[in-house]
């Protein structure tokens, strides 16, 4: 048995390659980019009202003041969208703007339209006041000018990222491929029937991994249930991969050391390369990887248990396709510890816990009541991952506990 610190390093260095192809940015949401992305255009790409007003020439009310008023001819309204072209601007004239609306040259500031005082037939505004210049105006390229970089390579495409795209006019990116994961459930009493007998288990592992895809980075092929018998069925499944576009196998179940765990003894009759069996964590130990060396493929076992299958894909699996597919290396946030707890020193303990803030706006960690890899109850009311680390058997009330999101990835929220 290894240590999670190993298993992680065996796991970098076990890269398989991922070829890269070119979507339309409209459709890149969770997906990889390969390259830098920057901005086209400026943006905004005029100077713009930022409020529906009146846009003057700042200058033109530096003697202004109550004593001393002045009234300015409105030429015309400027809709967004409009030409906001005039043939001739003079002194002591306006323009209605309306928000959005480019400004045209000359003119400087905005009154917002709260502040204006009309004259009678509506065709002048009356100005009593100074008014500062600069007020109420986006300016072009204030936001992002040409070239300025947008994400850098290797970044988790959010919705954020694919409105930035199209209001700076990038069509296309280049991006990784989705990994093809191929997903076999394991077992005599796995069932995919709504109504099943009491030693029968309800088919949850696949439906788990399956909705994940879409929300994570990756291709789902349920390869269906490999029952007890089926040790030379597996085989050949692995074999026939080979020669098909899947990456990654995924098994969950039969992985341990009983009489019907075969998926270790099938996956040792291939060529592998970093092979490992067996990490000191809970949930999850059995949990198995290796890298073919004839293909360029890997595959995963995970344990059966609901709870143990999750773990091992959020601290395994999804390490491995950010690995794969460029993104950097995800990091942990920290929460204090709500209440004591205790666990064997040697082992990693990934637990289901809720994460609260307080009036004061601390953030906690309550580690949940049914830690057991069959209870799901727990990782239903839980809303984040605590890593418990080796070398430490208590824990107390206040100490910094690393945190993991329980789907997608903390790069998301913290950079």
């Amino acid at each position: 048995m290894i240590t999670y610190k190993e298993a992680k390093k065996i796991l970098i260095k076990s890269k398989i390659e991922i070829k890269d192809e070119i979507i339309n940015s409209s459709k890149s949401l969770n997906r990889v980019n390969v390259l830098d992305i920057y901005s086209v255009v400026n943006y905004p790409a005029g100077t713009n009202a930022a409020f529906d007003g009146f846009a003057i020439n700042s200058k033109d009310t530096s003697k202004l003041n109550k004593n001393n008023s002045q009234n300015f001819k409105i030429l015309k309204t400027i809709s967004a969208g409009d030409n906001p072209s005039l043939k001739k601007i003079n002194k002591f004239e306006a323009v209605e703007v309306m928000t959005g609306a480019l400004i045209p040259k000359n003119f400087d500031t905005i009154i917002p339209i709260e502040k204006i005082i009309f004259n009678k037939n509506r065709k002048f505004i009356l100005i009593n006041e100074k008014i500062k210049n600069n007020q109420h105006i986006r300016y072009a390229g204030s936001d992002y000018k040409k070239r300025d970089l947008i994400i850098q390579k290797g970044t988790i495409i959010q919705p954020s990222h694919v409105l930035a795209f199209k209001t700076l006019g990038i069509v296309n990116i280049k991006v990784k491929k989705k990994p093809n994961i191929l997903f076999f459930s394991t077992g005599n009493e796995i069932s995919n029937s709504k109504n099943i007998a009491n030693w029968k288990v309800r088919n949850s592992n696949s439906f788990y991994i399956k909705s994940l895809s879409n929300n994570f980075l990756f291709n789902f092929i349920d390869g269906g249930v490999l029952r007890d018998k089926d040790e030379k069925l597996f085989q050949k499944k692995i074999e026939k991969s080979f020669k098909s576009k899947v990456d990654i196998i995924i098994t969950s179940g039969a992985v341990s050391a009983g009489k019907h765990d075969f998926v270790p003894h099938i996956i040792k009759k291939f060529s592998l390369s970093n092979f490992f069996k067996g990490v000191s964590i809970r949930p999850g130990k059995p949990v198995l990887f290796a890298k073919f060396k004839k293909a360029e493929k890997s595959i995963f076992g995970l344990p059966g248990n609901p709870i143990s299958s999750s773990a091992c894909f959020r601290f395994f699996v999804y390490p491995y396709l950010l690995n794969i597919l460029g993104v950097k290396v995800e990091k942990p946030f920290k929460a204090k510890l709500k209440n004591n707890y205790s666990k064997s020193k040697k082992i990693i303990r990934f637990l289901k816990a809720k994460l609260t803030s307080t009036n004061d706006g601390k953030i906690e960690l309550e580690v949940l009541k049914g830690q057991e890899s069959f209870r799901i109850k727990s990782f239903v009311e839980a809303n984040v991952w605590g890593l418990f680390k080796d070398g430490q058997s208590i824990f107390k009330k206040g100490e910094l506990i690393d945190c993991y999101s329980p789907i997608g990835s903390n790069i998301n929220i913290f950079k």
